[in-house]
């Protein structure tokens, strides 16, 4: 998984320098509103909305954004729009497989803009379930490794759960069952080591290697995805292998 790990801290580091922008903010209220309402207000009986006030925590959003966000999701604020998550299927160039997890307040908008990415990069939107068997979803924590002995870490991670763990220069990235990500996140946290985010993620059973030029195209699509103010995460099937992660880091 190392190099889905290398790919996650890219768009992490990308994350977290366009922090200070709104788009940004803007996705983890939704994400706060959509787990207040589905689970409730009270972080301590709602894992999701637990995890979702830290990782906006992270991005420095503000605590009255959060407790507003906690409101309307609970029906206590009336204010504002109301979201509904949704997902999309489809290829890319060279037919790599998509699957895009948004949260909306207008499907159709989101449904039009996400279908002309899809065909400006030559690619095309599919129907439920086209693609959604090719990935496996799960959870990924990310940890600051400054300082911290890899061994030594890995031991602990395994201990409080994790199924695997990869390391590059500043970040652990541990892995862990869909379930366990909640219980997981917390025993580290409890261990003392600092947790940069905590999220759950869908990876591609079996990964397609492409050559430079098809790669370039579906990382700028990806990009473009990403941009999209509705669009939560995307994910693909694409092999980032360090010849693709050196091209991603230069786009």
């Amino acid at each position: 998984m190392a190099g889905h790990s290398k790919w996650a801290n890219i768009r992490h580091k990308k994350a977290k320098e366009d922090a200070k922008r709104s788009k940004v903010f803007s996705k983890h209220i939704k994400e706060i509103t959509v787990a207040a309402r589905e689970g409730g207000g009270d972080p301590e009986g709602n894992p999701r909305l637990s995890l979702a006030i830290d990782n906006a925590k992270a991005d420095n959003v503000p605590k009255d954004n959060i407790e507003r966000a906690i409101k309307r999701g609970t029906g206590e604020d009336t204010g504002g729009a109301s979201y509904e998550e949704a997902t999309f299927e489809g290829y890319g160039p060279g037919g790599i497989a998509y699957f895009i997890e948004v949260t909306t307040d207008n499907n159709n908008r989101t449904v039009g803009e996400l279908r002309h990415i899809f065909t400006k990069f030559g690619g095309n939107m599919g129907t439920t379930g086209s693609v959604g068997y090719m990935f496996e979803q799960k959870g990924m924590i990310q940890v600051q490794s400054e300082e911290l002995d890899d061994e030594e870490f890995m031991l602990e991670a395994i201990d409080a759960g994790a199924t695997d763990v990869d390391t590059d220069n500043e970040m652990f990235v541990v892995y862990t069952s869909r379930e366990e990500l909640f219980d997981v996140r917390n025993r580290l946290e409890e261990a003392g080591f600092e947790i940069e985010s905590a999220t759950l993620i869908r990876e591609a059973v079996t990964e397609t290697k492409v050559d430079p030029e098809v790669a370039i195209s579906n990382l700028r699509m990806m990009e473009k995805f990403e941009d999209n103010d509705d669009v939560n995460n995307v994910f693909t099937n694409m092999l980032m292998d360090d010849e693709t992660i050196a091209l991603a880091e230069e786009i």
